[in-house]
Order: C-alpha cells, then sequence, then structure tokens
C-alpha cells in the first residue's frame, strides 16, 4: 500500500508544473519568464534560418555618412531631394520610390522668406527689389519645387504618430485605410497615438499617399514586429510598408478579416488578418492582436549584411550611378548615419537599420512567404502540452533514473522537432517554451522527489539532532556526521549578548499582543544578521538574544564576523526605529557585548532538557560588557581580545574598566566603521582621541581640556564626550595619584 501511495504521490508532483504551464498557456495566470523564452527561442531560430541572400527587387537609397560628408548635414534642402526623386525616375527608371523620412517643417534653407521680409522692409522703396524677387521665387521656393517633382508619380511618402501627453500634431495626415465602422462593432487592440508629425501640406497633397514608420519594440526593447494600422481618433492608417505593397498591387482596398472559429476564448474579438480586396481577388495578410506581424528578417542588416543593395544618395546626386542600374526597382530612402537615429535592436542586430525593417516586409509579400503567430497557436500549446504531461506524469514514476532520463529527452525531442517542423514548412510561430519548461521541471522533480523519499531515515535521524543542536551543526552532521561530536570542548570562541533596551517602557504601553508581534519582528531580522555571518543562535533570554561564533563549525575570522553582525544588527535597530516612528510605535535601543576568549562549549543541561550552549569567565564578561554600553553611550561594547582579532575595523577605545568579579582591567573599544569606509573627518577625530586618552590617563588636565574642546566641536552630540568632560572636571578636583591605571570600577553586574 506504501508502495501504490508513494507512486501516485510522485505522479502527483509531476502533474505540478503540467498546472502552472497550462494556466500561462491559456491566459489564466501569464508568466512573463515564459513569454521572454519563447521570445529567445524565436530569435535563435529565426537567426538560423534566415537565407542571407541579395533581395535584387529593393534598393535602399542610404543617407549614410559619406552623403552627409559630401552634401552636408541633414535635413537637405527640399531642391536637393527633389534632385534626388528627379534622378532616380528619370536616370533610374525606378518602379516605386518609399520615403522613410519625413518632411514635417517648411524648407527656408534658400533664403526665400528672408527675402520677402526685407522686400516689405528695408528694400520696399528700393526700385527692381521685388520685381527681381518675384521672378526668383520659383527657383527659390523648394518646397514648391519638391512638390512638384512628386507629382504624379509612384511615390510613398513617410511619417510618424506619437503619444506625447499633450496630443501634438504636425503636417497633414492621409487618408485613412479603414474606420471603426468597418470593424463591425468589435474591439480590436490596435496601437492606438494621440499625435502625429507628417508632411507640410503641399507635400502631402503632391504625394497622397503615405505611411508610418512606427515601430513597437517588445518589452525587452527588440523590434520583431512592425504594426500594419495604427489608430488615430478612431481611423486607421497604414504602416510605409502596407502602402508600398498596396501601390505595388493596384492600391487594393483595405478590409478586416475576422476568424470564425467558435472555440477561440471569450476576449478574442476574431480579427487575424487583413485583406487587400480588388474586385473580386483579394490578397491576405496574416496579423495579431495589436494588427501588427512578424518581420522575417533575411539577413543581419545594413550595407554588409548582403539582404539589400545599399546605394549612398550621394552617388545618386552626384551622378556617380549608371543610368538604369535601379531600372524596375523598388526603392526605399532612409538612414543608417548614427547620428539620425533611424537605427533599431532586432534579433538578427543590435544595430539595424529601421528602413530595412521595411524592406523585409515588402519582399516577403512579394514571395508570400509570412511568418506568423496563427490564432490557434493557444488551442495548439495545450494540446501538446496535456499530451506531453500526462506521457511523462504516467512514464516518469515507473522509469528507473537512466530511463527517466531517455523517455524526458525524448519528449524534449519531439516537441521541439514539431514546432520546428511547423516554423519551417508552413511559417508558423508556436510556442515553445511552456513545453520545455514543463519537460524540464517534471523530470527535475520527480527525480527529487524520489530522492528525497528514498532518504527519509536520513533526514529522520537529522530531525532527532535537531532536538538538541542548531540547524548549522544538523547540516553539517548530516553532510559528514563521523567529524562533529556533541561531547564538551574547549575552544576559542567570540560571544555576544544583545539586549533590547526600553523593553520594560514597551510592556506597559503595549498589548500582550502587540508587544509579541514587536519582539518577534525584531528578534527574527537580528536572528537573520547573525544567522547571514555563520553565528550560532544559543537562546533567546526575555528581550536579549546570545549568539556564539566559531562552533559548532570552525570558523577562523569568527572575531571579525562577529563584529561586523553587530555593526549590521545597530543599523537594522535604526532602520526599525525609523519604521516605528512613522506608525506611532515606541522605539527601541540595543546593547551589545563582544567578547572573544576560550569557552567551553557543547551538548549541557539535564536528561529533560538540553542545548548546545556556552560557558566560562569569557562568556561572563560578555556578558557584563553588554551592561556597560548603555554607561558609554554606545550601541555596543568589545574587549580588547576580540578587537585584536577583528583587524578589519577601525576601533576607539572607550575605557579601561574593571567589572565585578574580575581584579585586572581590561580594556574596551567601539568599532567606528570598517577601515576602508572610515572618512577624514572620522580618522582626525580619532586621532584627537587616541591623544585625549593618553592625557588623561597621565592626569594631565589642561591639556585634556583642550583636546576635549577639539572634540567637542566635531562632534558635540556624542556622549561618550561629554561624559569625559564631566570626568575631567571632577578628577581636576583630585590631587595627583601616581597608582591610578586610569581603569574605572564598577561594582554591579
Amino acid at each position: 500500500m506504501k508502495t501504490i501511495a508513494k507512486h501516485w504521490q510522485r505522479i502527483a508532483v509531476t502533474l505540478i508544473p503540467l498546472v502552472l504551464v497550462l494556466l500561462h498557456a491559456t491566459g489564466v495566470m501569464p508568466l512573463g519568464t515564459m513569454q521572454r523564452l519563447d521570445d529567445v527561442i524565436y530569435d535563435t531560430r529565426l537567426r538560423a534560418t534566415m537565407p542571407n541572400t541579395l533581395d535584387e527587387r529593393i534598393v535602399i537609397v542610404d543617407i549614410d555618412e559619406k552623403s552627409l560628408a559630401e552634401v552636408g548635414r541633414f535635413p537637405w534642402g527640399r531642391n536637393k531631394v527633389g534632385h534626388l526623386v528627379d534622378t532616380l525616375f528619370k536616370q533610374q527608371h525606378i518602379a516605386l520610390l518609399g520615403f522613410d523620412i519625413v518632411f514635417a517643417e517648411p524648407d527656408e534653407s534658400s533664403g526665400l522668406s528672408r527675402l520677402n521680409e526685407l522686400a516689405r522692409g528695408e528694400f520696399k522703396d528700393q526700385a527692381g527689389f521685388a520685381e527681381r524677387l518675384k521672378q526668383l521665387q520659383p527657383e527659390l521656393d523648394y518646397d514648391a519645387l519638391f512638390a512638384k517633382v512628386l507629382e504624379n508619380r509612384p511615390v510613398v511618402l513617410g511619417y510618424y504618430f506619437s503619444s506625447d501627453g499633450d496630443g501634438r500634431t504636425v503636417g497633414t495626415l492621409p487618408s485613412p485605410v479603414m474606420s471603426k465602422n468597418d470593424l463591425k462593432g468589435r474591439s480590436v487592440e490596435a496601437y492606438a497615438w494621440t499625435g502625429f508629425g507628417s508632411n507640410i501640406d503641399i507635400l502631402a497633397k503632391a504625394a497622397p499617399v503615405a505611411g508610418h514608420f512606427n515601430t513597437t519594440p517588445d518589452i525587452d526593447g527588440v523590434v520583431r514586429s512592425l504594426p500594419l494600422l495604427a489608430e488615430y481618433k478612431g481611423e486607421y492608417y497604414e504602416s510605409l510598408a502596407l502602402a508600398m505593397f498596396r501601390r505595388l498591387a493596384g492600391s487594393p482596398k483595405v478590409v478586416p478579416g475576422f476568424s470564425d472559429e467558435q472555440w477561440l476564448s471569450r476576449s478574442y474579438q476574431g480579427l487575424d488578418r487583413i485583406m487587400l480586396k480588388e474586385g473580386q481577388s483579394s490578397l491576405s495578410i496574416s496579423v495579431d492582436k495589436h494588427i501588427s506581424t512578424l518581420v522575417p528578417y533575411r539577413g543581419a542588416g545594413g550595407v554588409k549584411g548582403g539582404s539589400f543593395r545599399y546605394v549612398s544618395a550621394a552617388d545618386v546626386l552626384a551622378g556617380r550611378l549608371p543610368a538604369d542600374s535601379l531600372k524596375d526597382k523598388i526603392v526605399l530612402v532612409g538612414t543608417t548615419a548614427p547620428g539620425l537615429l533611424d537605427l533599431r535592436v532586432t534579433p538578427v542586430g543590435q544595430v539595424y537599420p529601421g528602413v530595412e525593417a521595411h524592406a523585409n516586409l515588402i519582399s516577403a509579400w512579394l514571395d508570400d512567404k509570412v511568418t506568423l503567430k496563427p490564432d490557434y497557436a493557444m488551442g495548439y500549446d495545450v494540446f501538446v502540452l496535456i499530451v506531453a504531461g500526462l506521457l511523462l506524469a504516467i512514464g516518469l514514476p515507473l522509469l528507473s533514473a537512466p530511463r527517466a532520463v531517455l523517455l524526458s529527452v525524448g519528449v524534449l525531442a519531439t516537441v521541439t522537432a514539431l514546432n520546428t517542423w511547423l516554423y519551417m514548412g508552413f511559417g508558423l510561430v508556436m510556442p515553445l517554451a511552456a513545453a520545455l519548461v514543463m519537460t524540464l521541471t517534471a523530470f527535475a522533480l520527480n527525480m527529487s522527489y524520489g530522492y528525497f523519499v528514498e532518504s527519509r531515515s536520513k533526514r529522520e535521524l537529522a530531525h532527532l539532532f535537531g532536538t538538541y543542536v542548531p540547524p548549522e551543526l544538523v547540516d553539517e552532521m548530516v553532510k559528514d556526521p563521523d567529524s562533529y561530536s556533541m561531547k564538551a570542548t574547549n575552544r576559542e570562541l567570540t560571544v555576544m549578548f544583545c539586549d533590547m533596551r526600553g523593553f520594560t517602557k514597551m510592556s506597559e504601553q503595549m498589548e500582550p499582543t502587540q508587544l509579541q508581534e514587536l519582539l518577534t519582528g525584531v528578534f527574527s531580522e537580528l536572528t537573520s544578521l547573525i544567522r547571514a555571518n555563520r553565528g550560532t543562535i544559543d537562546k533567546y533570554m526575555g528581550d536579549c538574544v546570545m549568539a556564539f561564533w566559531g562552533a559548532p563549525v570552525e570558523t577562523p575570522e569568527h572575531a571579525n564576523l562577529a563584529v561586523k553582525s553587530a555593526m549590521e544588527m545597530a543599523s537594522a535597530v535604526r532602520g526599525i526605529n525609523a519604521d516605528h516612528r512613522a506608525r506611532g510605535l515606541p522605539e527601541i535601543g540595543i546593547g551589545i557585548g563582544l567578547n572573544t576568549g576560550t569557552m567551553c562549549v557543547g551538548d549541557m543541561g539535564s536528561n529533560i532538557r538540553r542545548a548546545y550552549t556556552v560557558i566560562g569567565d569569557a562568556v561572563n564578561l560578555g556578558s557584563r560588557l553588554e551592561g556597560l554600553s548603555k554607561v558609554y553611550g554606545v550601541d555596543m561594547v568589545v574587549s580588547e581580545t576580540t578587537r585584536k582579532q577583528a583587524t578589519d575595523f577601525a576601533w576607539q577605545e572607550l575605557d579601561r574598566v574593571r567589572v565585578k568579579g574580575k581584579e585586572q582591567a581590561v580594556a574596551i573599544f567601539w568599532p567606528m566603521a570598517p577601515t576602508p569606509q572610515l572618512g577624514e573627518a572620522a580618522s582626525t577625530e580619532l586621532k584627537t582621541w587616541v591623544s585625549f586618552i593618553k592625557a588623561y590617563r597621565a592626569q594631565n588636565w589642561d591639556q585634556a581640556d583642550v583636546l576635549m574642546l577639539n572634540l567637542m566641536r566635531m562632534n558635540a552630540k556624542k556622549f561618550l564626550y561629554q561624559m569625559y568632560s564631566e570626568r575631567v572636571a571632577s578628577m581636576r578636583l583630585l590631587p595627583f595619584d601616581p597608582e591610578w591605571d586610569g581603569a574605572t570600577n564598577f561594582e554591579t553586574k
């Protein structure tokens, strides 16, 4: 019966990743990491399968660095751009021209506007000036000249949409290709914008066909798809690539295409394609829910990418290009110059010319080779996940580890091969990440569960030891139990006592449950810091925590770690107090005592209750030092033995003290900061303090007064300085004592 129960338990464990990925695949609980993994898979496969061949039908006239050097900085005068267009049509006889740039502002480079101002002002009365200006105006109106060049030619201008908050608009939009009425009341998640930057009116009228060149990067900043239609005030406007392709196809009408599948989710509105209709014939272009389409990149991009021919605009303008070199070509005017900011991050290149993204789409449509994620991709993903998940859930618990590996590898290979076949053969981009993650996770969980069940006896043994010793020792004993013993031994360790101040006041002001919650939160924070620094929690004593370093796991740097932990605890309490002030709760304080010395450590107690703890004189001294922290106005007091071993810190000697039960005086210290973090001001203050302590112990009260005055100027609020100032004032009243060793006696614990 136990065997059957374990078998069903392993099946249930294996089904956990299946349930999770099904929630992702159905959209109930989308996982961003899974989508990013799918993107990585798509990018890798795209780079591995792209043709890397030249499409001779499309040419890019490039406003490159060479053009900027020869012609001048961009934007150029419209007379130069007009000359470029004229040359392309008259000398090269191209088939179609598209601009991946916008002419949003009037061209004033000819100086015509300034001449008009002069004609109305300074030269108003000068004979012949106005007449001569009237004669020159047709030659100097570069916008009108450019518009004349564009008229009645197959030219598609570019523009962009924006969402800058204030709905700023520049220029004249072309006519929309679709409206919301065409959607038959369906809600479509097309990208919508509130503003635009389009071409000036005279150019928009001369070349009425235009397309936007907006890109919509994915969440990782990579441009994998382009929006074919953009929404602005309820109307839909075509992209540059779509406008050029429609112009090549005879300007067919754009019509939305809706899915007839009834099994799709309710949130799906059914727009899965746009159709270009001309009479009885139509051409379908698949799109996603944003009316975007994946860009089937042909190669790495740019002049060296080899996907499209690049021709420098300077060569066209200078007439260096042989006549009819571009005859019947589809030409896109764009830029690869970094300073003109039309470079994009794509799956095939980190610096990819934006103009080439449009060229890739036109090329794919001409070849009728489009990659798409179909509307039934979710159904495919769910089907593959269920079949693969059930196969793993049933098979893995029955198989040995080697055969389980073979089954998992077989499932991975099958789903990957099927996915690749659909992509290569039909251009279908199907999800794959969920199936891969599910298979790997199911295998890992199944193997892990089997391992833990088989090692239950070992864990039960660890549980028994855990009732006696801290988890740190249990972990070490489980790895190598023969190397550790619970017998008491003498070791050099560092012990800490941390007492919470203000506990009595809080207990009077707070309800027991509130006090319990507060103490639990504080102790949890302090405990996590102690254990993060390899400390062992000995016990909690009311509002005090006792811990030690160096056992059960031998730690040579125990003193350094103890001091580091103490400083982090003090910092954490300051953060807790800031939160308490904001919530109206009482503030707390802590006092910490640290001492390093030989202590007896081991499993001690009675037959009823035992604990792994430390005892000895060195432990008692640590407890006494904790009590002195309040006397000296510091959050911790550290013994000289600890200070000598904790060499990573800058120390301020507080005093020499003779505590109750000890005949010999001990020096006590306070860590100012880790040595690398000690600033120049603190270093100066520390040097002055050392000089003061020497004068104080030499009973040179005049010098001590001067040095203390300097210290008070540096840090007037420091309690330690105020205390010593009062000591000096009282002790100068006493006669010089040659027997005084500079120590302060404390008769109470």
